[in-house]
């Protein structure tokens, strides 16, 4: 604590700064934001060099998002749909990290094929972890970020999960940010007979109530554009 003295001569205890970044500091490090996300923030998500302009309304969106958290968003999420290599899990990130820097939320980043596959591990008699003791933060979460969903093949056994996790966190109203590469369209795609082959959709891949459910949890942005993985963060040496 700091002692401060006040003009009329009394003196009071006031937090000092350092035990502000200590608390944000804590609660970044329990979030769980992979290393390799350790760059993402707002101001290192850069528009300038792709020409879609569905990539600035989507930062722009989600400045705003953050802006009027928790009073204008109401308990809704974002869900981020778009191709690979777009930015998705990079203003994901950056919106979680703001949000716990700025307005001191409790978040957690999970990767939704990580998660299925903890959840599975647990069944195993000599793990000692239960699937409630993984599932509870990712329940308690004031806000969560639940990235690449859709990515692990559908079954019975997936669609009940994300039902669960989604039902869970609807009924608790805690806003939850997705990103997923599938299109936001129900099973079937577009519905476009004359298409002999097309992509599969978010419908497809965690069922139509589910996404139905989102529907009603989630903004839906899309974001269009280049694989930055290809161009600009393609792997070299030197």
């Amino acid at each position: 604590m700091l002692v401060v003295r006040k003009p009329d001569g009394r003196s009071a205890a006031e937090p000092c700064e350092c035990r502000h970044e200590v608390r944000v500091s804590s609660k970044l490090k329990r979030a769980r934001i992979p290393d390799r996300y350790e760059h993402c923030f707002f101001e290192t998500y850069s528009t300038d060099s792709r020409s879609d302009r569905s990539l600035v309304a989507a930062r722009l969106m989600a400045q705003q998002f953050v802006d009027g958290y928790p009073v204008t968003t109401e308990g809704k999420g974002l869900l981020l749909t778009g191709s690979i290599g777009v930015g998705k899990t990079h203003l994901a990130v950056g919106i979680l990290r703001s949000l716990i820097m700025e307005k001191g939320v409790r978040g957690l980043f999970c990767d939704y094929r990580e998660l299925l596959k903890e959840i599975q591990h647990s069944y195993n008699p000599q793990v000692a972890t239960t699937e409630l003791e993984i599932l509870r933060p990712v329940f308690d979460a004031e806000v969560l970020v639940l990235d690449e969903l859709g990515a692990s093949k559908p079954t019975e056994w997936v669609w009940d999960t994300v039902a669960h996790i989604l039902n869970t966190r609807y009924n608790d109203r805690r806003t939850t940010i997705i990103t997923t590469n599938y299109a936001d369209l129900p099973p079937g795609g577009d519905g476009n007979p004359s298409r002999a082959m097309r992509e599969e959709s978010l419908g497809d891949r965690i069922g139509e109530r589910m996404r139905s459910r989102l529907a009603e949890m989630c903004v839906s942005i899309e974001m269009r554009g280049t694989d930055w993985r290809q161009t600009v963060k393609r792997a070299r040496f030197g």
